[in-house]
């Protein structure tokens, strides 16, 4: 799917079904793979055919179902792989390790090659993408704003929000996320979350502010 000048195509991949980004400059065919869940093979063939040159790997944040093909697509892309320095820091931690292996049956990440901050921005080609930092389903997990797309991994679904309950989680912290990060960005900002578990697999930043209950009956 072309928008503009990006070029974005969701791969849903693994047991979890996790919602697998490539996003890419149309100009240059430069581009980043969020959240590689898996099928290493699959996702490198979709890659090829794209004809886009990877420059990084993204992690929205560090859960083991996110993180699967990390290494692999890293390794094979020559890309270096990125997540928010909380995350990064969190997942590190090895009583974190052995809780969130339980949890979800995975393994968590390896750290990071970059740790990236709030509003830090990655160029590539010419997409600029803007790392904005919205804790609360993790310490440091993070959204990628992209030339008018928003892709928020598990802080925001189409209709609900993020899982608190795991380790790391916090309500309070997710709301106020949302609330001070997404609410302000223009209505029209396109969402791309990190699973389809809505009535449709994106929606816009204004329709979640109108028809989200977690927005509606907590933030407004």
């Amino acid at each position: 799917m072309e928008i503009s000048k990006t070029i974005i195509e969701r791969i849903p991949c693994g047991d979890y079904q996790v919602n697998t980004y490539l996003v890419a400059c149309a100009a240059t065919r430069q581009g980043v793979i969020i959240d590689p869940a898996g099928e290493e093979d699959r996702l490198a063939a979709i890659v090829r055919k794209a004809g886009v040159e990877i420059k990084y790997i993204l992690n929205t944040h560090g859960h083991a179902d996110h993180v699967v093909a990390n290494k692999g697509l890293g390794r094979l892309f020559s890309a270096p792989v990125g997540m928010h320095e909380a995350d990064d820091d969190f997942f590190a931690d090895k009583q974190v390790r052995m809780k969130t292996t339980a949890e979800l049956g995975l393994d968590p990440p390896d750290p990071a090659d970059i740790r990236f901050t709030d509003g830090e921005k990655i160029q590539v080609g010419d997409l600029s993408i803007e790392v904005l930092h919205t804790p609360g389903h993790t310490p440091g997990s993070c959204c990628y704003l992209v030339e008018g797309n928003l892709f928020t991994g598990d802080t925001l679904f189409v209709g609900a929000v993020g899982r608190t309950d795991l380790t790391g989680g916090s309500l309070g912290k997710l709301l106020s996320s949302i609330k001070n990060k997404i609410m302000p960005l223009p209505p029209e900002t396109v969402v791309w979350p990190g699973h389809d578990y809505g009535d449709s697999p994106t929606s816009t930043v204004g329709r979640e502010i109108e028809e989200n209950p977690c927005i509606t009956d907590f933030l407004l």
